[in-house]
């Protein structure tokens, strides 16, 4: 056995499968639903619906599962609000409805109270306070304790939303944190609200501290996931999130080190590899499996690695793909991962393609 399948931490999470990322296109909860259910068996997710517009993208959903805080719009974005307004309204609304969508996809499926897992996603910490503006105009990550007051908020709400997910569904769940913004927020690389009043780079510790709080909170195993170029994999390794997922044409050999190390650690990788948008030459699974296979043999890591700790997604989410697309890319991650579990020796391809 190895160490990722030996980690309780990592339980919900295992090898040789398949998930989406978060994002899906179109408005339409229920049809995203049966499709996901269908295409992806092993670790389906709650999408997101970000066409519908304010409060159903990944930053404003998070008004209708924070604790005692809740958003409103500026021209820039979101910022926090002192009363609900017609923004957290909708947020919760939406949720409800995805919620609701979700539990008759999966009982129609033969889902319920089968235990199946269910991966649900939500705006990491760090990103929220990178994206979330306080009412003078500045971003919560600039004010420490509005930085804590806000996880400490989230780590609350997604206890009660695992849980109810939990009691709806019958489901094991896994719990990704999105964190597009955290190498912004550890570079100190974020536009503040002029150009004379920039944001202080957030120092590891502290940003480590924060996560893992959010983490420790949890009764689901956590996967953070970036699609941030790059994905800050040397600050991620080190927290307790059982899983790590990143795009994998984000990554160059500066990250290796890192990734052997995630994988020593007993963690499992989340490969994004499959593009996000349909290219021009209609891809076939071996195309799209060559990237990972590349990887695990550059590390020096038995080949079994993409069975016993690889999942497969799309690079990142697929919101602003066309159905069709989207639909053809879980497909595609769920047959590499088929062929990362059944005989990752006998894959073989002509031309070796490097990682910069």
């Amino acid at each position: 056995m190895s160490d990722a399948e030996d980690n309780p931490a990592s339980s919900g999470l295992r090898g040789r499968i398949a998930t989406g990322v978060g994002s899906w296109p179109g408005a339409d909860p229920r049809e995203a639903a049966t499709i996901v259910l269908g295409e992806l068996p092993d670790l389906p997710h709650l999408v997101e619906l970000p066409g519908r517009g304010a409060g159903a993208d990944m930053i404003g959903r998070m008004s209708a599962l924070l604790v005692d805080m809740r958003f409103d719009t500026t021209t820039r974005g979101y910022r926090l609000a002192p009363r609900p307004g017609g923004v957290s309204r909708r947020a919760r609304d939406l949720l409800r409805g995805d919620l609701d969508a979700l539990e008759e996809a999966w009982e129609t499926a033969g889902s319920a109270g089968s235990g199946r897992p269910i991966k649900l996603q939500v705006a990491g910490p760090l990103t929220l306070a990178a994206q979330v503006e306080l009412p003078s105009g500045h971003l919560a990550v600039t004010d420490p304790g509005a930085l804590r007051d806000l996880s400490e908020s989230l780590a609350e709400g997604l206890v009660n939303h695992v849980a109810e997910v939990r009691n709806r569904l019958g489901a094991e769940v896994v719990l990704q944190l999105d964190e597009p913004s955290l190498a912004a927020v550890l570079e100190g690389s974020l536009s503040g609200v002029s150009m004379l009043d920039g944001v202080r780079s957030l120092p590891e510790p502290e940003a480590l501290a924060i996560l893992d709080t959010v983490i420790a909170a949890q009764s689901a195993p956590v996967l953070i996931h970036s699609c941030a170029e790059p994905p800050a994999l040397a600050f991620l390794r080190r927290s307790t999130a059982a899983a790590i997922g990143f795009d994998i044409a984000t990554i160059g050999t500066r990250d290796l080190d890192s990734i052997g190390e995630i994988l020593d650690a007993g963690k499992h990788l989340v490969l994004g590899l499959v593009p996000t948008t349909a290219p021009a030459a209609p891809p076939t699974w071996r195309d799209i499996a060559e990237p990972g296979v590349r990887l695990i043999d550059r590390l020096g890591f038995a080949r079994t690695t993409l069975a016993a700790q690889v999942l497969v997604s799309p690079a990142c989410g697929l919101g602003n793909a066309s159905l069709a697309w989207a639909r053809k890319a879980v497909g595609l991650a769920a047959e590499v991962a088929r062929a990362y579990a059944e005989d990752p020796e006998s894959l073989t391809f002509e031309e070796p393609s490097g990682i910069a």
